[in-house]
């Protein structure tokens, strides 16, 4: 709630049109009209040479997600579990890549450094709700290896189309449900100090710096969603993991056992791309506060850029029935 301090009560007990004016002018200045985001400070004059990367990184992101999506709708042999998990992660991907291209190479293309209130809660809505269900997807991912290593006769039977149908929209709905207020409680506090940004996008951590109000409910929330998504699936993919470990080592058969571990390797690189970046900015942010800003930037682009990057290079590259769908779509264009 906003306090007493910044909204004297006795104000609205004034008849003075002048004074009701001034009061509503005033209330005015407490809603930003735009944010100032940052590239990476102290490296302004090395821009050009960061253009080339940004859009190289965000070219294969965009065509290599947008690809794994058409290679399995077009592929009646990939609707199974396992490839419609990878399309809900490919989908999510290009959710975060297609939220933050716009600032990112506005700032190093155009140096257009400056966002509308409402964009920017825009673009933070998008960026966590993908964020949280690539993390959902991912989750859904292992428990899916972990039911075709442990009962692979009824893997088609347990997860079926209905189900995983149903697994993605609840994923879907869980992450836009969560996401939800953060805009609105942002929407009510009082924006009195400066308006810069410490990313090239918005961010809710980012967010929350800024008002001079009481910003404990967003603070409690959004400490809730990140305990509740990020937190509870990397514990839910740990004991999966485990599960799928103990599973293996049951297995009598010679080859059986070294085969069902490689099912897996393309999901533990995709959760490794994932989570690595995300606990190093984590560190750093932590144990590193005095390291130059550029460096903690740059890691949290890291964080939301290379995951989107590398994982239709690791599924093209790790599974072979991908690999052959992109060569059959290939051949079918020409």
């Amino acid at each position: 709630m906003l306090t007493s301090k910044l909204y004297p009560w006795h104000l609205f007990r004034s008849t003075s049109p002048n004074s009701r004016h001034k009061e509503m002018f005033n209330r005015s200045q407490l809603t930003p009209e735009y944010f100032l985001l940052t590239g990476l400070p102290g490296l302004e004059a090395f821009y050009p040479w960061f253009i080339f990367p940004f859009c190289s990184i965000y070219l294969v992101a965009l065509v290599g997600n947008s690809l794994i999506l058409a290679v399995i709708k077009n592929s009646p042999s990939l609707h199974q579990p396992m490839y419609l998990f990878l399309a809900m992660l490919a989908f999510a991907e290009l959710g975060v890549s297609v939220s933050t291209l716009p600032t990112v190479l506005g700032i190093f293309l155009l140096g257009a450094s400056e966002i509308s209130f409402a964009a920017c809660l825009l673009q933070m809505f998008s960026i966590h709700s993908f964020s949280i269900m690539e993390s959902g997807v991912l989750l859904a991912m292992s428990v899916d290896r972990f039911v075709a290593i442990y009962n692979p006769l009824r893997y088609t039977a347990i997860l079926t189309l209905p189900r995983i149908a149903g697994t993605g929209a609840a994923l879907g709905l869980k992450s836009v449900v969560l996401m939800f207020p953060l805009p609105f409680l942002l929407m009510r506090l009082p924006f009195c100090g400066h308006k810069v940004l410490s990313h090239s996008y918005c961010l809710h951590s980012d967010l929350i710096q800024l008002p001079c109000g009481n910003t404990r409910p967003n603070s409690i929330l959004g400490l809730c969603i990140v305990t509740s998504t990020f937190g509870l699936d990397s514990l839910l993919i740990i004991i999966s993991y485990v599960l799928i470990l103990y599973t293996v080592l049951g297995i009598t058969s010679g080859e059986g056992r070294r085969k069902a571990p490689n099912t897996c390797v393309s999901h533990i690189c995709a959760v490794l791309v994932y989570y690595v970046p995300m606990i190093s900015v984590a560190l750093v942010h932590r144990f590193m506060k005095h390291a130059a800003p550029a460096v903690r930037l740059l890691l949290a682009n890291v964080y939301l850029l290379v995951p989107p990057l590398l994982n239709p290079i690791i599924y093209s590259v790790k599974t072979k029935q991908i690999r052959q769908g992109l060569i059959h779509l290939f051949l079918q264009r020409k």
